[in-house]
């Protein structure tokens, strides 16, 4: 009797030993990069005595606000267990058409990028849901075919915005000192997080991403959902085209190159598993300031090239999404 009561108090203990690793591991997976970040603003503030000014912190914010717009369309396409490689050429292609269309009316220079680039992201969504497509390739095709109709739109040109100051407002402009893009983006992530937390939408997604079939099986209309996660995808990359060309003054056909991978790299380093089923906007905005952080730093350094920042940033993401897969196989033990 005495030996079975000290069998069962072991294998209590080892089980709540067990709990609290797979507790802690879970917290590591969820905030690590928020550790991260608030390490990097530390080290920063403390080589650097500019960085921790209120000017230069917007800054990084408001230059990542663009690049963050498209993370949270790009949250909803990966936790599905998909990927978007045309929101770089589609960001490009919604700053064009803002600087066209603002010669018209002021309004349409923020509706038609979205509507235009939203209607691409339903076709991709329809290619990928009902052809069963692959969204590799199909994004890719959209990539590479989107950037050379903007190219073709814009006569390889800039497109220069003149006289139109409430539509460069949403892009330079200020709300209680701070820029409105970055209000645009706080936003959207509030809503993102919403709509991925609070409502159905949000459990449909996790469940495509966890397990499709297992999806379909509970009644998950799996191919709507799809295609509103890419059609979303790409209305955000308009409108963050948008608010770039209004901050540029300009509809730049050339911008955005390699965009696609920056936004991927902030939902990952955020913590959302490229195997779909699991992530959070809180951990993709902290992605995406943690990018914006770090260029930040490359540039206030000075003297290092374009080819070891890259390299950098490369390698920079391999030991993030490698500790994130040690991560999440420890939890799974």
């Amino acid at each position: 009797m005495v030996a079975n009561s000290a069998g069962t108090a072991a294998e209590a203990a080892g089980s709540e030993k067990a709990g609290r690793s797979e507790r802690l591991f879970a917290l590591l997976q969820r905030h690590g990069a928020l550790a991260v970040l608030v390490l990097v603003l530390a080290v920063s503030a403390f080589a650097f005595e500019r960085f921790l000014t209120f000017r230069n912190l917007e800054n990084v914010v408001a230059q990542s606000s663009f690049l963050g717009l498209i993370a949270v369309g790009m949250t909803f396409v990966i936790v599905s267990k998909g990927i978007d490689l045309s929101v770089g050429s589609l960001l490009a292609l919604g700053g064009v058409l803002a600087a066209f269309s603002v010669q018209v009316a002021g309004a349409l220079a923020l509706i038609v990028p979205v509507l235009a680039c939203g209607a691409i992201g339903l076709l991709n969504g329809l290619l990928i849901a009902k052809a069963k497509m692959a969204p590799f390739i199909v994004t890719l095709a959209a990539l590479l075919g989107v950037r050379g109709l903007v190219l073709a739109i814009a006569g390889e040109r800039t497109i220069a915005i003149s006289d139109a100051p409430l539509f460069t407002w949403f892009g330079r402009g200020e709300i209680l000192r701070i820029d409105v893009p970055i209000f645009i983006m706080i936003l959207a992530f509030a809503v993102g997080a919403l709509i991925l937390n609070r409502t159905s939408y949000g459990q449909a997604i996790f469940a495509i991403g966890s397990s499709e079939d297992a999806a379909q099986l509970m009644g998950v209309p799996v191919d709507r959902t799809k295609i509103i996660a890419y059609t979303v995808s790409g209305a955000l990359a308009g409108l963050a085209g948008a608010l770039l060309a209004a901050r540029l003054s300009a509809g730049q056909p050339v911008v955005g190159a390699a965009w696609e991978l920056d936004a991927i790299a902030a939902v990952v380093v955020g913590g959302t598993l490229l195997t779909g089923g699991y992530g959070t906007m809180s951990g993709s905005l902290v992605g995406v300031l943690l990018l914006g952080v770090l260029q930040n730093l490359i540039n206030q350094i000075g003297t290092l090239s374009s080819y070891t920042q890259q390299m950098a940033s490369g390698a920079f993401l391999i030991i993030v999404v490698t500790i994130q897969i040690y991560l999440t196989r420890k939890r799974n033990l």
